[in-house]
């Protein structure tokens, strides 16, 4: 008797040491890629302890109009309303696994009628409180708990990330409808100028001065710059309404500023800051992993996962419950009124053959452990990617910004001395004509660089972790 005793005693001692390890906390165990935003340019070498990502939206977009869309869109979209939905309901699932510590009790009382032969009926009733407490003596249930802090903390997550990407899509769309007004001004001046000239070369036809191909020639191109006028007006009205299916709004006009002014592109305030250096601080690697959603994500999913394989290993250990019920019952010989009734009972429940069911989701929650580290480093490389892309857009359109400006300014004195020649009868009507479709190629370029300068800023500034708060 003394040797069973000895035995239950150790293998009782043996499954504690073996259950120590499922109170362990979550601790990240990844080797994270070194170098993860490539090789970048000297722009960014003497900035390394700052980043943009440090400036609030509000710092980073100081147009008010665009603060005040942003500000409707996170208040109004659907989306984010969706993911504070989602931590609402994950809030009341970790409140629920907390709660699992506690016995549960329940109100169960019964009665019954009786009778044998005819005899009179036997009343007996019972008024018992039944309680049910699991003893989470090998972790089981608090490693659900923190599983449902890990899920919570995804939530959080994702509404941040649903945040981040919803005032860079409202900014995006907004500098597009800037682009599209500077893009009409442009066409609607030039439609102005290029009917002026149709008009002058009509005359010159009348008058025996020019050849019917010139007037073609140029009616062919005003037409062209009239269907491009109504292009761009369609895809203004398409943008408003993009912007406002963002701000869960019905149709209607976007106010917003001009980007920069019609003939002078050095006088522009929210376009041209833009190209500022303290606008491309990147910082260091490491501030970006701890602000990016996507990245800590990554890394709570891999938390939840750690507490799930640790979930599915105290499935091994048995499982410790007491039952008990107390109350009134007249039952077992007991007359009215009824007398006090208890019983406590304990169980041990040991898995001995579960036909290999909790063997398989031990290695299937170790298989997903494993598989979410990779994604955790995957993700890690693609975000540094991110990164150096962005700010190769940057760097590639601040260098282009001087190109085209300069451009500009040189095709229009190039059009006017081209225009003044024909008045003159120095030039030929194909000449004129070259140079304002360079002109005009020219202007919009500038502005399409000006709006892809911005558009990469935003990403840059998304791809660090900024737009969170």
């Amino acid at each position: 008797m003394k040797r069973l005793s000895n035995i239950i005693v150790a293998a009782a001692v043996s499954m504690m040491l073996m259950g120590c390890g499922l109170y362990n906390k979550y601790e990240k165990n990844v080797e994270e890629p070194e170098n993860v935003f490539g090789t970048t340019q000297d722009i960014t070498s003497a900035t390394s302890g700052e980043s943009i990502a440090e400036m609030s939206w509000r710092e980073f977009f100081t147009d008010p109009l665009l603060q005040n869309l942003i500000e409707q869109a996170l208040a109004n979209n659907t989306d984010l309303n969706t993911a504070r939905i989602n931590i609402e309901k994950s809030e009341l699932s970790l409140k629920t696994n907390k709660l699992a510590f506690l016995p549960s009790l329940y109100f169960s009382p019964q009665g019954s009628l009786s009778s044998f032969d005819g005899a009179k009926p036997t009343k007996s009733y019972t008024i018992p409180l039944d309680l049910s407490w699991e003893i989470d003596l090998f972790g089981s249930m608090r490693n659900k708990k923190r599983a449902a802090q890990a899920i919570l903390l995804q939530s959080q997550i994702t509404e941040e990330a649903t945040r981040s990407n919803l005032i860079s899509s409202v900014a995006q769309q907004y500098f597009y409808l800037q682009l599209l007004d500077r893009e009409l001004d442009i066409l609607i001046e030039t439609d102005s100028l290029w009917k002026a000239s149709l008009d002058t070369q009509q005359a010159l036809y009348e008058n025996g001065q020019a050849y019917s191909t010139a007037v073609n020639q140029q009616e062919s191109s005003w037409l062209s710059v009239k269907t491009q006028i109504v292009s761009i007006k369609r895809s203004i009205r398409s943008t408003e309404n993009e912007i406002c299916s963002l701000l869960c709004i019905t149709p209607q006009h976007i106010e917003r500023s001009k980007w920069y002014a019609e003939n002078d592109y050095h006088s522009a305030t929210e376009g041209k800051r833009m190209f500022e250096d303290r606008f491309m601080k990147i910082g260091v690697p490491a501030m970006m992993l701890e602000r990016r959603p996507d990245i800590r994500l990554a890394n709570a999913y891999m938390e939840e996962a750690f507490y799930n394989v640790q979930a599915a290993r105290a499935a091994f250990f048995p499982t410790i419950t007491l039952t008990g019920e107390g109350g009134w019952s007249n039952n077992g010989g007991y007359i009215n009124p009824s007398k006090i009734l208890w019983q406590l009972i304990g169980s041990l429940s040991q898995p001995i053959f579960a036909r290999g069911q909790i063997n398989a989701n031990y290695k299937t929650s170790k298989l997903s452990e494993e598989n979410l580290k990779k994604k955790y480093v995957q993700a890690v490389i693609d975000a540094g990617n991110e990164v150096n892309e962005a700010l190769a857009d940057c760097q590639a359109a601040r260098d282009k910004h001087e190109y085209y400006h300069r451009q500009v300014e040189v095709l229009h004195e190039a059009y006017t001395g081209t225009h003044e020649l024909m008045d003159n009868g120095k030039a030929q009507y194909l000449e004129v004509l070259t140079a304002q479709e360079s002109l005009l190629s020219a202007q919009l370029n500038e502005a399409s660089n000006m709006y892809n300068g911005a558009q990469a800023l935003i990403s840059l500034y998304v791809a660090l972790g900024g737009g969170t708060k």
